[in-house]
């Protein structure tokens, strides 16, 4: 056949191609290498058939004919063989192209199954906890995967993940809670902000390790939250204690009740207390050793009160002081039992976060220092004087004054206001003293 021509194009049919699957071309014979394909389902395709400075054979397609008109694809092809013989591989700079265009989703894939195998280090240099893993997941899959998943890394502007942002913070991805375990996925503010802090991160790994060229996240603006400072006055902590109280003789889960109860007594986070086992509790130093925390590996002083708490649950066969209604995990129910009783107590927006600022702030309000109450939290050292903060007298009166004057408010037998006095304490009958400062 001599030139490709509009009717010889249009009066190919499907029915010369044979079964499904097959195909066959047509070639220009004016101009050599260009030809259209045609499939048995009557989709015709202008492609040009080369070979490369290494003497394969390759085929790409340029067009659509009906998008692309004959002419059009005819001198798109001139271009091409032209840069072909040029000594250029256009299906080598096609497939280059595709890996340029990586999604946000293969990076966020490829960031986790290196960081599970311990390939990214995190802060300190050390490989990433599987906690900080696990959340990481759980922003990758709600938020960042749905609103920004398919694009291409190498497209997205600040606009673009600004915008996922103000999604996130407008609840777009929150989701509710899906049967009976987990938890709700929600939006606000705080949400977006610590997303977009990991999908900066993300992309940093990403940029230093070699798989994408460029952070698109560097220079974001993230979202300031209101810092969650609720915390339960005097009069609420008694409100909490007698619904707790009530709730016991209602036949509220014990083991939840308990972990509240410590929590408020001890400061502790939630997965630090839910997840604290046995063999880390070291009963006459009045600590708890725990292998790794937020902060690192850490020992933490625990007042006499909640020492005794712990050393009260029952073991269970269990090596965790509150282990799980089945299985062979710590118990997780906590939430749901503290909304229950705050539900009872008649108080709002109160979280497992909040007994630990409630812990603080009665600790201040029994004028121990910032220092103290810093040692006692676990808080990270910011400075050299912070090093010198160790298990002594000291600390051990600081959480065993905060603990008792705790389970005292917690069972209406505290004193509707009992001022700090410096150097002197009244518990339980016995007079001690506490020094103010280190």
């Amino acid at each position: 056949m001599a030139k490709l021509t509009k009717q010889t194009v249009d009066a190919l049919k499907p029915s010369k191609v044979g079964v499904k699957g097959s195909y066959l071309i047509e070639w220009d014979q004016e101009l050599r290498g260009f030809g259209v394909k045609v499939v048995a389902s009557g989709l015709k395709t202008f492609v040009i058939q080369y070979r490369n400075a290494q003497g394969r054979s390759r085929r790409i397609m340029i067009g659509r004919y009906g998008v692309m008109t004959l002419e059009e694809a005819r001198r798109e092809a001139k271009t091409v063989l032209g840069r072909i013989a040029r000594g250029v591989d256009p299906l080598e700079e096609k497939q280059a192209a595709a890996g340029d265009a990586i999604t946000v989703a293969e990076v966020c894939d490829w960031y986790l199954a290196e960081a599970e195998a311990g390939r990214i280090l995190g802060k300190r240099r050390r490989p990433i906890k599987a906690s900080t893993l696990a959340m990481d997941r759980s922003r990758i899959d709600v938020h960042i995967r749905p609103l920004l998943g398919k694009r291409a890394v190498s497209a997205l502007k600040l606009g673009d993940i600004e915008g996922a942002q103000a999604d996130i913070a407008a609840g777009k991805t929150s989701k509710p809670r899906a049967g009976s375990r987990g938890g709700a996925a929600t939006g606000g503010e705080g949400v977006a902000a610590r997303t977009m802090s990991t999908l900066h991160a993300i992309f940093e790994h990403g940029v230093r390790l070699g798989k994408i060229e460029s952070n698109p996240a560097r220079g974001v603006r993230r979202l300031a939250s209101t810092p969650r400072d609720r915390r339960l006055s005097r009069a609420e902590i008694e409100k909490l204690g007698k619904a707790m109280r009530i709730a016991e003789q209602e036949g509220e889960h014990p083991t939840g009740l308990a972990a509240i109860r410590f929590f408020l007594m001890t400061g502790l986070r939630r997965m630090e207390g839910l997840a604290l086992e046995r063999a880390w509790l070291h009963d006459e130093e009045g600590s708890i050793r725990f292998p790794d925390t937020k902060s690192g590996a850490q020992t933490r002083v625990i007042g006499r009160a909640a020492v005794d708490l712990l050393l009260a649950q029952p073991q269970a066969g269990s090596r965790f002081f509150f282990p799980a209604d089945w299985g062979e995990g710590h118990f997780v129910g906590i939430v749901r039992v503290l909304d229950r009783l705050c539900a009872m107590a008649r108080l709002e927006d109160v979280t497992p976060h909040t007994l630990r600022h409630t812990f603080a702030s009665v600790a201040g309000d029994l004028g121990f220092s910032e220092l103290t109450i810093a040692a006692l939290l676990g808080h990270a050292a910011r400075g050299v004087t912070q090093r010198y903060i160790h298990i002594d007298e000291a600390l051990r009166l600081a959480a065993d004054r905060v603990a008792d004057e705790m389970a005292d408010i917690l069972d209406g037998k505290a004193a509707a206001s009992r001022p700090y006095r410096r150097g002197a304490r009244q518990s339980r009958g016995t007079d001690q003293r506490v020094p103010q400062s280190e």
